[in-house]
């Protein structure tokens, strides 16, 4: 997949912009995702949701940008990268999510994506998209080991059981670098929303397919209404409105920046954790909250 090398992003300014609050909602969005997937998953099959959740989100995105912008056909060289973002973003990121979930606990699941902003920060700079300065190499680390910290006090592990899962959850944290680097790479040119949009159109033929063979033996007798509800709720929050807002705010901040407040989503899934299951949060998980929201503030030093 090719890529558009473009001008270095400038140092973030010191004050607490819209786009920052914009990716704090993202954060708190994708938190709480893994509680409504988790409990959707109790009664439905991890493909069979994916799929019925990716066909509402594709389905109404498509008819959003039609509603805002209608269709205008792109130079051809940048619907190809749209498409390859789609399929890495969207199809294989979220096979490798779901299943990866499915398969190793929330715990290890949050653990393990703790690479993604590392990931995203150093493709960028290979790419020459971003530009690594102490501060953002300092916050990186920050919010790495506070992450760890939050994940640490819940008692996750790694363990063989769950081998499997854990190897789809770095790819999909791979997949999901390479998609909010590629988004940078493509400038102001191209609305966020067209991008969103087509990514996910692009992306959603393999999501949807791969679970047609558990829809087609889904008893759907023994669903619970809000097994529906969060196969409703997940599609139109965190991948419809969430994935909008995320490729909004990274064509505005940088993909570092922006993916540095990935850290967040573990402190979000504890405190989630803690008001809907009852764990309390442990001294660790505190002082990782602690070093999370220390890092994000670093980030926006010059």
């Amino acid at each position: 997949m090719s890529t558009t090398t473009t001008s270095v992003v400038p140092a973030p300014p010191r004050a607490f912009s819209a786009s920052d609050l914009a990716i704090v909602g993202v954060v708190i969005v994708w938190g709480t995702n893994y509680t409504v997937v988790k409990e959707a998953m109790d009664t439905l099959p991890p493909l069979a949701f994916m799929s019925l959740r990716f066909t509402i989100a594709a389905l109404a995105m498509g008819a959003l940008l039609l509603g805002i912008e209608g269709w205008k056909p792109l130079p051809r060289p940048v619907f190809l990268k749209l498409m390859g973002l789609g399929l890495v973003g969207n199809t294989v990121y979220q096979l490798c999510f779901i299943l990866g979930l499915a398969n190793t606990s929330v715990a290890n699941s949050g653990m393990l994506t703790a690479v993604t902003p590392v990931l995203v920060a150093a493709l960028g700079a290979v790419l020459g998209v971003e530009r690594l300065t102490r501060p953002l190499v300092t916050a990186l680390a920050l919010g790495v080991a506070g992450m760890l910290l939050v994940l640490g006090g819940r008692g996750s592990s790694l363990s063989g059981a769950t081998w499997l899962g854990d190897g789809l959850i770095v790819g999909a944290s791979v997949c999901w670098a390479i998609y909010t680097v590629g988004i940078r790479t493509l400038g102001p040119g191209v609305s966020a929303l067209r991008i969103t949009a087509i990514c996910m159109l692009t992306g959603a033929p393999g999501v949807v397919l791969a679970g047609v063979p558990e829809l087609m033996r889904l008893d759907t007798t023994h669903i619970r209404f809000g097994a529906w509800a969060g196969v409703v709720y997940s599609a139109l929050v965190p991948l419809v409105l969430a994935y909008f807002i995320w490729g909004r705010t990274v064509q505005k901040v940088g993909s570092s920046r922006a993916g540095l407040y990935n850290t967040g989503i573990p402190v979000v899934a504890a405190l989630t954790a803690w008001a809907v299951r009852g764990e309390r949060p442990t001294l660790l998980q505190v002082l990782g909250a602690a070093l999370v929201l220390g890092g994000v503030l670093l980030s926006r030093r010059k």
